[in-house]
């Protein structure tokens, strides 16, 4: 685990512990707190922001931590649909390895955030497995590129999946004609 992720673990759970340990005032006054600081370092990006190229605000949202904090304040330079279709494509070689695929069919908005709705194709279609696959490859590269994405919904194909099967030969009874004997023959 980053230091980062640490210290946004800790703020969680101290701020958790306040609210349910501490007098109500109290409790308020902590998250009107960390509210205010949310607050002041987003003015501080927005204005870093303002400063920078696009280029370099490019290189800046390649860091995750960077990334997420641009997301919260509305300062990221790539749209929310942009950075879905990069996590998929991040994704994409392992699914293809087994010889599968996802359809990003779109993302709409829902009351606790954006809701990314996608389809498993080929072999992933339908499998046991597929669930457990985007739940861990699919869904952590999109909410690593996309933290303000609630959920990640995956739509089940109604479409067959055909398998093409080779049809089996009949080779001489030597093997002679049989290029996988030919070939370790040579």
């Amino acid at each position: 685990m980053s230091d980062a992720q640490s210290a946004a673990n800790r703020v969680a759970v101290l701020l958790d512990e306040l609210s349910s340990g501490a007098e109500p005032r109290v409790a308020e006054a902590a998250e009107e707190l960390a509210r205010a600081l949310t607050e002041l370092y987003g003015e501080a990006l927005q204005r870093i922001a303002a400063t920078v190229d696009e280029a370099t605000l490019r290189r800046l949202a390649a860091d995750d931590l960077v990334a997420s904090l641009l997301v919260l304040h509305d300062l990221h330079p790539d749209e929310l649909s942009a950075r879905v279709a990069v996590a998929l494509d991040s994704v994409r070689p392992m699914l293809g390895a087994h010889a599968g695929g996802v359809e990003l069919l779109g993302i709409r908005d829902d009351p606790d955030g954006a809701v990314v709705e996608l389809r498993l194709e080929g072999s992933c279609s339908g499998c046991p497995s597929s669930t457990v696959t985007m739940r861990n490859a699919i869904e952590k590269a999109v909410l690593a590129a996309a933290p303000e994405v609630a959920r990640v919904e995956a739509v089940e194909s109604t479409e067959p999946v055909l398998l093409q099967i080779e049809p089996i030969r009949q080779y001489a009874a030597d093997g002679s004609d049989c290029p996988a004997v030919a070939g370790a023959a040579s």
